[in-house]
């Protein structure tokens, strides 16, 4: 049985062991794939690996010995899976792998805006303390704050939604949560808000609803204009929620406190997008995902959706 990953650089640049994959049969790993050698390097392939690069309908019919579609990745919507399962191809996804990786770089991103210490770290190089009186020193116009004074919405509700809230309840900050469970589903403490209340009245908003045409940059001109002055948002969802142009507008006029994000659209970003520059726009290069034990966790469930899946059973089918 042939196994051939399409793009396997992000999820394993050598750091981890491909042995779980490896006891199928031959697996041919490329670190990028161009959408121009899809269909030749996925000819042969029984079973096709891929994280981000697209398989349309157009390439899944070129591919007749393809059996299982492999996404190393939760979400799959580089893949037309309707049309996979027209041709009879199963697809599976690694669901719930990253929901602690991604919950703590959202603190850590939200802890950049309340301790500031990367700017703290980076001054002391320019002799920022030494040069000082006094045994501490911070700058008033970077307050330091305590989470436990600050209104947080969570939007969206999933693994990573539903940590997130969990720690910021034991951090003592007010929780609100946008989602379409019920109220009861909540943890106590929190409170179940629409959009535009979390947008309104809290400090901070943080991101962790799936992209869809619905609300694909549904952070914009007009929900802003709405928004509390002085709000936080942190995006660790996808990039495509936001309207890049909108959002740095209100970052250059002062209307917004930061923006911080791991998630940019495209990935990566071009190089004039207006977030790059605008003033306290906090960017990581979409990493809250690829901690090592987090892609460990990758090859181990897609190892488990193989086995399920020769043995006739269905797990993590999409």
């Amino acid at each position: 049985m042939n196994l051939v990953f399409l793009d396997s650089y992000a999820l394993n640049p050598g750091d981890l062991a491909w042995t779980p994959l490896e006891g199928y049969g031959p697996l041919t790993h490329y670190p990028r794939t161009k959408p121009e050698d899809v269909v030749q390097r996925a000819a042969e392939a029984d079973i096709l690996i891929t994280n981000k690069v697209r398989l349309t309908e157009e390439v899944l019919t070129q591919l007749p010995k393809l059996r299982l579609i492999c996404e190393a990745a939760t979400g799959y919507d580089n893949i037309d899976v309707a049309a996979a399962r027209r041709l009879g191809i199963a697809v599976t996804n690694v669901p719930a792998y990253s929901t602690l990786a991604v919950a703590q770089h959202t603190l850590a991103l939200l802890f950049e805006t309340t301790n500031h210490v990367g700017h703290y770290a980076a001054i002391n190089a320019k002799g920022a303390w030494s040069n000082q009186p006094d045994f501490a020193y911070w700058e008033p116009e970077r307050p330091l704050v305590e989470v436990s004074s600050l209104r947080v919405a969570v939007v969206g509700y999933g693994h990573i939604g539903e940590k997130v809230a969990e720690v910021l309840l034991a951090l003592g900050a007010e929780v609100y949560v946008v989602t379409s469970r019920p109220a009861t589903d909540l943890p106590e403490g929190a409170r179940k808000a629409t959009m535009e209340e979390a947008f309104a009245e809290c400090d901070v908003v943080s991101l962790h609803c799936p992209l869809r045409d619905s609300n694909r940059g549904f952070v914009n001109e007009a929900l802003l204009a709405k928004a509390r002055r002085g709000l936080r948002i942190i995006n660790t969802a996808r990039g495509g929620l936001i309207d890049d142009a909108a959002v740095a507008r209100a970052l250059h006029e002062g209307r917004l406190a930061a923006y911080c994000t791991d998630v940019m659209q495209p990935e990566p970003p071009a190089a004039d997008n207006p977030l790059l520059t605008a003033p306290n726009a906090y960017i990581t290069q979409h990493i809250a995902w690829a901690s090592s034990a987090a892609r460990q966790r990758i090859l181990d469930i897609m190892h488990q959706n193989i086995d399920a899946f020769l043995a006739g059973e269905s797990l993590n089918r999409v």
